[in-house]
């Protein structure tokens, strides 16, 4: 196995695990008063943003040449942070 085809499986696993902390977010929104509510869906969709722009890097990696997935792989990784940081900031309001 390559370095990219292992670096790919990589990302999947990570975005089922994110995909899994949204809904476990998504059913603490749901159990919260309106006001919360609110804040916690917000956040949310800031989530779910950051975890579609994170798949469209995915899918361009998956695309992309032996000679581009390098350069592609250095912008994944940003949107694999950005990704990150908005679950840690979600969760750590959530609490």
């Amino acid at each position: 196995m390559s370095d990219r085809d292992v670096y790919v499986d990589k990302m999947k696993a990570k975005l089922d695990e994110w995909n899994a902390e949204i809904d476990r977010l998504s059913a603490k929104a749901e159990g919260a008063q309106a006001d919360a509510k609110l804040e916690y869906d917000r956040q949310i969709e800031v989530i779910k943003k950051q975890r579609d722009e994170a798949r469209q890097h995915l899918n361009k990696l998956q695309a992309a040449s032996d000679s581009a997935w390098e350069d592609l792989r250095k912008g994944a990784e940003a949107a694999w942070e950005n990704m990150t940081n908005a679950l840690k900031e979600a969760a750590s309001r959530f609490k």
